[in-house]
């Protein structure tokens, strides 16, 4: 099972993932403060402006004020402050950190998808902007001041550009990390769902066989209870082995829910426990031969795992819906592919025996998980046969299984 991480990211990811929500006086106030102190040094360095006095320092702070409520309000935040900006201008008072202001709101525009809003306050401010230093001055302070440059304007032209294009460029990546936590919580999502599936699937295998031998070895107790004690002892000395021995896999399977990616406490089962598998199957008065076609090689343990399982699942499937006692496994080891049959001489008992009709749905899903497929059905001679292929190298893709044949689920 997966965990989600609760550490929090670098400060900038933290940042950007809180932009949009609440307040950010802490922001505002930076740019009230360097506005402040910075448009002094300015208001020195261009002599033909106006001196700062107290309608400058107002204007200078009334910009960042608007600025704290951005993230909830961000268009009238933009043109507001763009606003504000064109009357501090349209004053005479010295160019400078009061551009930073607008370029904040703008930013917060884009960055919340008002992208329209965002480029009409920058073409507000460069429009405005043109007006007053090209026609408007005849009419606004200072006295005397001409026309402004066209080089000024391209400057400004260029610092407009530049803040929209990081704005854009801040924004699709902030959209980029948004996709990229939604794409890793839907694997985590299908990781947790794949896991409680192999869980739900492992429980089922080791409970269908095991509670199967349990209840035909619980009939032949109760039937020979009076007649033949010491064969009731038997069975019962059977249910007691496989009872025991379902308790100690299901804990295993719970283990790796309390401990999640901790290794198992024993190994899972594969095909060196066919003649146990055999055993249990006698014990339950199936008689089973087995025969090898092939050079047996070691398997992956995912491979073990799902051979043991397909062999288990159709035996008990022959248990407890066929009346044969009889069972045939063959083991075909090709160079490419493990082929595994199990064959009964029927014929079907039909009764469901309350099964849910998992069993040979859990099988081809082992199987498909590996590119490999398991085929169930009626023989022409009456009997049914259990065909599963599970390639060695398994890069070919699963191939579709047919549906289940009713009246033959394990439970």
């Amino acid at each position: 099972m997966e965990t989600r991480s609760t550490r929090p990211g670098p400060p900038w990811r933290q940042w950007a993932e809180r932009t949009g929500r609440g307040p950010a006086w802490r922001s505002a106030l930076l740019v009230a403060v360097l506005a402040q102190a910075a448009s002094g040094w300015a208001a020195q360095a261009q002599p033909g402006r106006l001196p700062l006095d107290a309608f400058a320092r107002i204007l200078l702070l009334l910009g960042p004020a608007l600025l704290v409520v951005r993230h909830r309000h961000p268009v009238p935040v933009a043109y507001g402050v763009v606003a504000v900006t064109l009357v501090y201008l349209g004053a005479g008072y010295p160019y400078g950190p009061v551009l930073a202001a607008p370029a904040v709101a703008c930013f917060a525009a884009l960055i919340a998808g008002r992208r329209r809003a965002a480029w009409g306050a920058v073409g507000l401010l460069w429009g405005g902007h043109l007006l007053l230093a090209h026609w408007l001055y005849r009419w606004l302070p200072p006295a005397g001041d001409g026309p402004a440059p066209w080089g000024q304007e391209l400057g400004l032209t260029a610092w407009g550009l530049a803040m929209v294009a990081l704005s854009e460029l801040f924004r699709a990546r902030r959209e980029q990390w948004a996709r990229e936590r939604a794409e890793q919580a839907a694997a985590a999502r299908r990781r947790a769902d794949q896991e409680r599936l192999r869980i739900a699937r492992e429980l089922h295998d080791v409970l269908a066989h095991s509670i199967s031998v349990i209840n035909v070895q619980a009939g032949v107790g109760l039937a020979l209870l009076d007649t033949d004690p010491e064969q009731a002892r038997t069975a019962l000395t059977t249910i007691k082995a496989a009872s025991k021995e379902a308790l100690g896999e299901v804990r295993q399977v719970l283990d790796t829910l309390r401990a999640p990616g901790a290794a198992p406490r024993a190994p899972a089962p594969g095909l060196d426990r066919l003649p146990e598998l055999v055993e249990q199957a006698a014990a339950t008065g199936l008689t089973v031969s087995t025969e090898t076609a092939g050079r047996a090689r070691p398997l992956p343990p995912g491979a073990d795992l799902a051979a043991f399982r397909v062999l288990q699942e159709a035996l008990t499937n022959v248990v407890r819906h066929s009346a044969s006692r009889t069972a045939r496994i063959h083991l075909g080891w090709r160079p490419d592919a493990l082929e595994l049959r199990v064959d009964d001489d029927g014929p079907a008992t039909g009764d469901p025996a309350g099964g849910s009709g998992n069993g040979l749905a859990g099988m081809r899903e082992r199987a498909g998980a590996l590119g490999g497929t398991v085929e169930a059905g009626p023989r022409p001679d009456g009997g049914f046969r259990v065909r599963a292929t599970l390639p060695l190298n398994p890069e070919t893709a699963p191939a579709p299984a047919p549906a289940p044949e009713p009246g033959r689920e394990a439970p």
